[in-house]
């Protein structure tokens, strides 16, 4: 069974294999990646207190912008599904909401993974054939540059209580809106992604592991070139049934008026694609 690798980030030919892989299974695994864990760590462990806290609610979120607290019940419903996942999240912009004890890490978090996915975009284009370099507007790393909409989501995926609706994961299968998608590994498993053949592939997740999935705007910049691939989180069994999972997923937008294709600006496409998933 087909199997995605798990490249050093620091090996000569990282950038190769790391496209390679995004090419084959739309994800790419990096160890020995820039972002230190325990800044992961501290960011999980303290921001788990604030979603088993009722202090949440004075976050609510605005519709308009989308920053702040979405609760379980304002849940993301997946594009062609009709059951709600079961997970409640925090959205931040630099711009945005966020609880002031709280921001410092987030914000470094935010930025140092900004910085290391323009490094990853540069890989992207570098190996990209020519055909599909020219079609892109300009360069994917400058895309990001001073974008206001590139989004970290804080996901808690809280303990199951039996008493889910029927049909309810974590998250149901769906494909990423945005360029790359950097996620820390989470601190429990679950993530597959959808082979072409149709199979389910567990993503490696060992806890200090970056895994990074490209997102239907890179598809549509690309040509499809680079497949937006289908993904889900599943609920946990037996004893584990009972932990939070916690991730940390930056979701790299490019500025608004960037063109992707013939068809879609950035900001045209995302405003459709929030419509489809009744956030907005």
């Amino acid at each position: 069974m087909q199997q995605i690798p798990i490249i050093d980030f620091m090996s000569t030919d990282a950038p190769q294999q790391f496209v390679n892989s995004l090419r084959d299974t739309g994800f790419g695994v990096l160890k020995h990646h820039p972002i230190k864990q325990f800044l992961v760590e501290s960011i999980y462990d303290k921001w788990l207190q604030f979603f088993l806290s009722e202090r949440k609610n004075r976050f609510l979120f605005n519709v308009e912008t989308q920053d702040g607290f979405f609760p379980a019940e304002m849940s993301e419903t997946a594009k062609g599904h009709t059951v709600k996942d079961i997970k409640e999240y925090f959205h931040i912009y630099p711009w945005g909401q966020v609880p002031e004890e709280l921001k410092d890490e987030s914000m470094q978090y935010y930025h140092e993974a900004n910085q290391l996915a323009t490094t990853l975009l540069q890989w992207v284009e570098d190996f990209s054939p020519t055909e599909v370099k020219a079609r892109f507007s300009e360069h994917l790393s400058s895309m990001i540059d001073g974008s206001q909409q590139t989004l970290l989501r804080v996901l808690h995926y809280p303990p199951l209580t039996g008493e889910e609706e029927p049909g309810a994961i974590r998250a149901s299968a769906h494909e990423d809106i945005n360029l790359l998608t950097v996620l820390p590994a989470a601190n429990e498993p679950g993530l597959q992604v959808k082979l072409k053949n149709g199979e389910w592939l567990d993503v490696p997740c060992e806890f200090g592991t970056l895994i990074i999935n490209t997102g239907d705007m890179l598809q549509e910049a690309s040509g499809h070139y680079f497949p937006s691939t289908t993904h889900r989180v599943i609920n946990p069994d037996g004893g584990k049934i009972e932990r939070s999972r916690m991730s940390l997923p930056l979701f790299l937008h490019p500025r608004k008026e960037v063109v992707l294709s013939e068809r879609y600006t950035t900001g045209s496409y995302l405003d459709e694609r929030l419509r489809e998933l009744g956030v907005k």
